[in-house]
């Protein structure tokens, strides 16, 4: 029994990609950008028995289905198969197909981390998830990230600024932002390999504490501090945010660590660092957040993203965040959008993985390397669309008397 009448009903007659079927079924257009290789019956028993996002994920991860082309057409597909089931004269065809009398789930790929059940974001559970995520392979990271190991949005002057300019560029930006001069005391949450630390204490002459929960990141982050020569300003320490006692700092950098917080502990975190900070610091908290959709944190437990990538990962609307700043003390001075910028980082990054793909399937197996690729590419399509967005934020503790230090119009474009 050929697929065809299946594809054609569960993707209508002119999707978006070609589709070559294990059966020998080709179907689509023959000019298609990117073409789905169904490489197996089971492909269809993940999308069958979990349609929509996590089963098409599960069965690219598993190498079930592969694309060859351009991966972002893939997301275009995924538009056809957002219903949260199929109808049952869908199901009853699948079966069909199949030959099969019953359709059971398959057990997902062992990439995919559990959903939580109790203790959301304390300590444990979020070492484990940032060990989940970050703790893959440094080698596999610098493939991707490039030289300077830096995994976020960075700062695109114009088409010709490469990812490595566009990367220094976003730390001086945070640097001029909190106005770091020499002699100052800085602390990175959330310090990844350590490049804000680095660029931070070389170029403004500032002492730096770096913080990080994974220990492959505090592992790297000191052998590039020592290989700079920066080991007598650059503390990179193994610890949590909640554990942090030898304030006051002058000035607090947080750079992609935000979204693993939790918008229960949203207080606890802005109220941390505002007792970490001397009067009249700053404050820059660069993270990615969401539209005012339905008013939820947007990273689902039981989609792609919270079970493969970031367990536990929550995206909050700006206007909460900035309510929640001031809430804790903070006066917010500035914020900015860079939404923009993350696609172009993102898609950066994908090139760089598809560049280097044997070399990254050598490192961490071909399904991982299909987790990353997936991620980034979605992540691109859902910044470029506004589906989900990237900010910084500046607050100030202002002294006693309300002074905040900050010029009328601050200039650090």
């Amino acid at each position: 029994m050929s697929l065809e009448p299946l594809l054609e009903d569960l993707l209508g007659s002119d999707p978006p990609v070609a589709v070559n079927a294990y059966d020998g079924t080709r179907f689509g257009p023959a000019d298609a950008k990117a073409t789905v290789e169904i490489r197996s019956p089971d492909a269809l028993r993940r999308i069958a028995t979990r349609p929509g996002e996590l089963g098409l994920a599960r069965a690219y991860v598993a190498g079930d289905i592969d694309l060859d082309g351009d991966i972002y057409k893939l997301f275009e597909l995924q538009e056809r198969l957002s219903t949260p089931r199929l109808t049952p004269a869908q199901f009853r065809r699948v079966v069909s197909s199949l030959g099969l009398r019953r359709l059971r789930p398959m057990a997902p790929p062992p990439e995919e981390m559990s959903p939580h059940r109790f203790g959301l974001h304390t300590r444990s559970r979020d070492a484990a998830a940032i060990r989940h995520h970050y703790d893959v392979s440094n080698a596999f990271y610098r493939l991707v990230l490039g030289p300077s190991m830096t995994y976020s949005c960075a700062l695109f002057s114009d088409s010709s600024t490469s990812l490595e300019e566009a990367q220094a560029a976003k730390h001086e930006l945070i640097c001029r932002k909190l106005d770091l001069q020499p002699g100052m005391r800085l602390l990175d949450v959330g310090c990844g390999w350590g490049g804000m630390v680095r660029h931070a204490a070389r170029e403004h002459g500032v002492e730096v504490v770096g913080i990080t929960i994974s220990p492959s990141q505090a592992e790297l982050g000191r052998e590039a501090v020592a290989a700079e020569g920066l080991a007598d300003r650059v503390e990179i320490r193994l610890q949590d945010y909640r554990d942090i006692e030898d304030g006051p700092y002058d000035a607090i950098s947080s750079i992609g660590m935000f979204e693993h917080v939790g918008l229960r502990r949203l207080g606890t975190y802005f109220q941390s660092m505002l007792t970490l900070l001397r009067p009249g610091g700053r404050f820059l908290n660069h993270a990615i957040s969401r539209p005012p959709t339905d008013g939820k944190p947007r990273v689902s437990p039981n989609g792609f993203v919270g079970r493969y990538v970031f367990p536990d990962g929550e995206l909050h609307e700006i206007g909460t965040v900035i309510t929640a700043m001031q809430e804790a003390g903070f006066e917010v001075r500035h914020m900015e959008s860079l939404r923009e910028h993350y696609d172009r980082t993102l898609r950066s990054w994908v090139t760089n993985l598809e560049n280097h793909w044997e070399e990254a399937v050598a490192e961490v197996g071909a399904n991982r390397a299909r987790v990353w690729r997936l991620y980034m590419a979605g992540s691109a399509a859902g910044f470029e669309a506004g589906r989900i967005q990237v900010h910084q934020t500046l607050g100030v503790r202002a002294t006693d008397g309300g002074v905040s230090g900050m010029a009328p119009r601050p200039d650090w474009n």
